[in-house]
Protein backbone atom coordinates (compact mmCIF):
# COMPACT_ATOMS: atom_id res chain seq x y z
CA UNK A 1 0.00 0.00 0.00
CA UNK A 2 1.45 3.36 -1.05
CA UNK A 3 2.17 5.87 1.69
CA UNK A 4 0.02 8.97 1.70
CA UNK A 5 1.77 12.08 0.43
CA UNK A 6 0.99 15.42 2.08
CA UNK A 7 1.91 18.75 0.51
CA UNK A 8 3.49 21.09 3.05
CA UNK A 9 4.66 24.68 2.59
CA UNK A 10 7.98 25.86 3.96
CA UNK A 11 7.06 28.11 6.87
CA UNK A 12 10.58 29.12 7.86
CA UNK A 13 14.15 28.60 6.68
CA UNK A 14 16.86 28.98 9.35
CA UNK A 15 20.55 29.15 8.47
CA UNK A 16 22.40 27.03 11.04
CA UNK A 17 25.77 27.20 9.24
CA UNK A 18 26.74 28.54 5.80
CA UNK A 19 26.18 25.04 4.37
CA UNK A 20 23.37 23.87 6.66
CA UNK A 21 19.75 25.00 6.93
CA UNK A 22 16.68 23.97 8.91
CA UNK A 23 13.37 23.82 7.07
CA UNK A 24 10.13 24.13 9.01
CA UNK A 25 7.39 22.37 7.04
CA UNK A 26 3.91 23.49 8.09
CA UNK A 27 1.17 20.89 8.49
CA UNK A 28 -2.01 21.64 6.54
CA UNK A 29 -5.23 22.36 8.45
CA UNK A 30 -6.62 19.23 10.10
CA UNK A 31 -3.32 17.34 9.81
CA UNK A 32 -2.41 15.86 13.21
CA UNK A 33 -0.17 12.82 12.72
CA UNK A 34 1.10 10.51 15.41
CA UNK A 35 4.83 9.92 15.19
CA UNK A 36 7.85 9.45 17.43
CA UNK A 37 10.93 11.51 18.16
CA UNK A 38 13.90 10.12 16.21
CA UNK A 39 11.96 9.17 13.10
CA UNK A 40 12.60 10.54 9.61
CA UNK A 41 10.45 11.97 6.85
CA UNK A 42 10.90 11.60 3.10
CA UNK A 43 10.52 14.76 1.04
CA UNK A 44 10.61 15.81 -2.60
CA UNK A 45 10.20 18.89 -4.74
CA UNK A 46 6.88 18.86 -6.65
CA UNK A 47 8.67 19.35 -9.98
CA UNK A 48 10.83 16.22 -9.43
CA UNK A 49 8.54 13.69 -7.68
CA UNK A 50 10.75 10.80 -8.72
CA UNK A 51 13.69 12.07 -6.67
CA UNK A 52 12.99 11.68 -2.96
CA UNK A 53 15.30 11.96 0.02
CA UNK A 54 14.85 10.90 3.65
CA UNK A 55 15.91 13.27 6.44
CA UNK A 56 15.85 12.71 10.17
CA UNK A 57 13.52 15.00 12.06
CA UNK A 58 15.47 17.57 14.06
CA UNK A 59 12.27 18.51 15.89
CA UNK A 60 10.58 16.22 18.40
CA UNK A 61 7.14 14.66 18.71
CA UNK A 62 6.10 17.43 21.12
CA UNK A 63 6.58 20.01 18.37
CA UNK A 64 3.12 20.14 16.82
CA UNK A 65 1.95 21.89 13.70
CA UNK A 66 5.13 21.36 11.73
CA UNK A 67 8.14 19.17 11.03
CA UNK A 68 11.72 20.40 11.12
CA UNK A 69 14.56 18.86 9.12
CA UNK A 70 18.12 20.15 9.15
CA UNK A 71 19.93 19.66 5.87
CA UNK A 72 23.53 20.02 4.79
CA UNK A 73 24.66 21.01 1.29
CA UNK A 74 25.36 17.44 0.15
CA UNK A 75 24.15 15.62 -2.97
CA UNK A 76 21.59 16.95 -5.44
CA UNK A 77 18.75 17.33 -2.93
CA UNK A 78 20.80 18.84 -0.12
CA UNK A 79 22.50 21.30 -2.45
CA UNK A 80 19.23 22.47 -4.00
CA UNK A 81 17.56 22.88 -0.61
CA UNK A 82 20.40 24.80 1.02
CA UNK A 83 20.95 27.04 -2.00
CA UNK A 84 17.35 27.61 -3.12
CA UNK A 85 14.65 26.62 -0.60
CA UNK A 86 12.73 29.57 0.80
CA UNK A 87 9.60 30.31 2.79
CA UNK A 88 6.52 29.70 0.65
CA UNK A 89 7.99 26.80 -1.33
CA UNK A 90 6.06 23.54 -1.19
CA UNK A 91 7.36 20.00 -0.66
CA UNK A 92 5.72 16.62 -0.92
CA UNK A 93 6.13 14.80 2.40
CA UNK A 94 5.77 11.12 3.18
CA UNK A 95 4.80 10.18 6.77
CA UNK A 96 7.44 9.70 9.48
CA UNK A 97 9.04 6.28 9.70
CA UNK A 98 12.07 4.60 11.28
CA UNK A 99 13.16 2.95 14.52
CA UNK A 100 15.99 5.25 15.64
CA UNK A 101 14.02 6.08 18.78
CA UNK A 102 15.23 7.37 22.16
CA UNK A 103 14.64 5.08 25.13
CA UNK A 104 13.42 7.81 27.46
CA UNK A 105 13.21 5.78 30.67
CA UNK A 106 14.28 7.11 34.08
CA UNK A 107 17.17 4.70 34.72
CA UNK A 108 18.59 4.81 31.18
CA UNK A 109 21.66 6.64 29.93
CA UNK A 110 21.68 7.47 26.21
CA UNK A 111 25.18 7.92 24.78
CA UNK A 112 24.78 9.53 21.36
CA UNK A 113 27.77 9.51 19.00
CA UNK A 114 27.48 11.89 16.06
CA UNK A 115 29.49 13.24 13.16
CA UNK A 116 28.62 16.28 11.05
CA UNK A 117 24.90 16.55 10.31
CA UNK A 118 24.38 13.22 12.10
CA UNK A 119 23.75 15.27 15.23
CA UNK A 120 20.35 16.45 13.97
CA UNK A 121 18.12 13.67 15.39
CA UNK A 122 19.74 14.09 18.81
CA UNK A 123 18.36 17.63 19.00
CA UNK A 124 14.90 16.00 19.03
CA UNK A 125 15.97 13.50 21.72
CA UNK A 126 17.17 16.26 24.04
CA UNK A 127 14.27 18.59 23.31
CA UNK A 128 11.72 15.98 24.34
CA UNK A 129 13.60 14.85 27.45
CA UNK A 130 14.10 18.45 28.57
CA UNK A 131 10.51 19.58 28.01
CA UNK A 132 9.15 16.53 29.79
CA UNK A 133 11.67 17.03 32.63
CA UNK A 134 12.70 13.40 32.38
CA UNK A 135 15.34 11.74 34.53
CA UNK A 136 16.86 10.02 31.48
CA UNK A 137 20.54 10.89 31.17
CA UNK A 138 21.69 11.90 27.68
CA UNK A 139 25.29 12.44 26.59
CA UNK A 140 26.13 13.66 23.08
CA UNK A 141 29.67 13.11 21.75
CA UNK A 142 29.94 15.15 18.57
CA UNK A 143 32.77 15.09 16.03
CA UNK A 144 33.24 18.06 13.67
CA UNK A 145 36.10 19.41 11.60
CA UNK A 146 36.36 22.84 13.24
CA UNK A 147 34.40 25.01 15.63
CA UNK A 148 32.70 26.58 12.58
CA UNK A 149 31.00 23.23 11.86
CA UNK A 150 29.06 22.76 15.12
CA UNK A 151 25.35 22.52 14.29
CA UNK A 152 22.93 23.73 17.02
CA UNK A 153 25.87 24.84 19.17
CA UNK A 154 23.96 27.51 21.08
CA UNK A 155 20.78 25.45 21.44
CA UNK A 156 22.63 22.42 22.79
CA UNK A 157 24.45 24.57 25.34
CA UNK A 158 21.18 26.21 26.36
CA UNK A 159 19.58 22.78 26.77
CA UNK A 160 22.54 21.61 28.85
CA UNK A 161 22.10 24.62 31.13
CA UNK A 162 18.39 23.85 31.51
CA UNK A 163 18.64 20.07 31.81
CA UNK A 164 21.05 18.71 34.45
CA UNK A 165 20.80 15.25 32.89
CA UNK A 166 22.15 16.37 29.50
CA UNK A 167 25.83 16.74 28.57
CA UNK A 168 27.13 18.03 25.23
CA UNK A 169 30.74 17.38 24.25
CA UNK A 170 32.43 18.33 20.98
CA UNK A 171 35.71 17.20 19.49
CA UNK A 172 37.33 18.97 16.54
CA UNK A 173 39.38 16.97 14.07
CA UNK A 174 40.99 19.62 11.84
CA UNK A 175 41.94 22.58 14.01
CA UNK A 176 45.29 24.26 13.50
CA UNK A 177 47.54 23.94 16.57
CA UNK A 178 47.28 27.65 17.40
CA UNK A 179 43.46 27.63 17.50
CA UNK A 180 42.25 28.79 20.95
CA UNK A 181 39.72 25.90 21.27
CA UNK A 182 40.13 24.33 24.71
CA UNK A 183 37.86 21.31 24.19
CA UNK A 184 38.62 17.89 22.79
CA UNK A 185 40.67 17.50 19.61
CA UNK A 186 40.93 14.58 17.23
CA UNK A 187 38.48 11.83 16.44
CA UNK A 188 36.11 10.18 18.89
CA UNK A 189 38.07 7.47 20.67
CA UNK A 190 37.17 4.29 22.49
CA UNK A 191 38.57 5.73 25.73
CA UNK A 192 36.42 8.85 25.43
CA UNK A 193 33.30 6.72 24.97
CA UNK A 194 34.25 4.46 27.91
CA UNK A 195 34.66 7.51 30.16
CA UNK A 196 30.95 8.25 29.76
CA UNK A 197 29.78 4.77 30.82
CA UNK A 198 28.82 4.37 34.48
CA UNK A 199 26.12 1.68 34.35
CA UNK A 200 26.65 -0.43 31.24
CA UNK A 201 23.49 -2.59 31.47
CA UNK A 202 21.32 0.57 31.50
CA UNK A 203 23.23 2.38 28.77
CA UNK A 204 21.81 2.61 25.26
CA UNK A 205 24.21 3.68 22.51
CA UNK A 206 23.26 5.62 19.40
CA UNK A 207 25.46 6.49 16.42
CA UNK A 208 24.48 8.67 13.49
CA UNK A 209 26.52 10.17 10.68
CA UNK A 210 28.96 9.11 7.98
CA UNK A 211 29.45 5.36 7.53
CA UNK A 212 33.05 5.28 8.83
CA UNK A 213 32.07 7.00 12.09
CA UNK A 214 29.07 4.73 12.67
CA UNK A 215 31.09 1.62 11.90
CA UNK A 216 33.84 2.75 14.27
CA UNK A 217 31.22 3.35 16.97
CA UNK A 218 29.88 -0.15 16.42
CA UNK A 219 33.41 -1.51 16.80
CA UNK A 220 33.89 0.34 20.09
CA UNK A 221 30.52 -0.53 21.56
CA UNK A 222 29.68 -4.00 20.29
CA UNK A 223 33.17 -5.47 20.29
CA UNK A 224 35.20 -3.26 22.61
CA UNK A 225 32.59 -3.00 25.37
CA UNK A 226 30.84 -6.28 24.58
CA UNK A 227 27.45 -4.58 24.51
CA UNK A 228 24.52 -6.67 23.14
CA UNK A 229 23.17 -5.50 19.77
CA UNK A 230 19.83 -4.55 21.31
CA UNK A 231 21.62 -1.82 23.30
CA UNK A 232 22.80 -0.02 20.17
CA UNK A 233 20.92 1.82 17.43
CA UNK A 234 22.56 3.24 14.31
CA UNK A 235 21.76 5.40 11.31
CA UNK A 236 24.29 5.57 8.49
CA UNK A 237 24.21 8.53 6.13
CA UNK A 238 26.48 7.30 3.34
Amino acid sequence: MAKEITEMPVELVTTELPDTKTLRLKWPDGHNPEFKTGQFITIFWPDTPGYKRAYSLSSCALDRGHYEVTIKREGKMGTRIVDWAKAGDTFGVLPPAGKFLPVLEPEKHLICIAGGSGVTPFRGFVREATRRELATKITVLYSVRTTNDIIFNHEFHDLAAENPNFSFYVTCTRLVPEDPWTGHRGRITADWVREQVHDLPNTVFYACGPNPLVEFAEEIVLKGLGVPKEQMKTEKWG
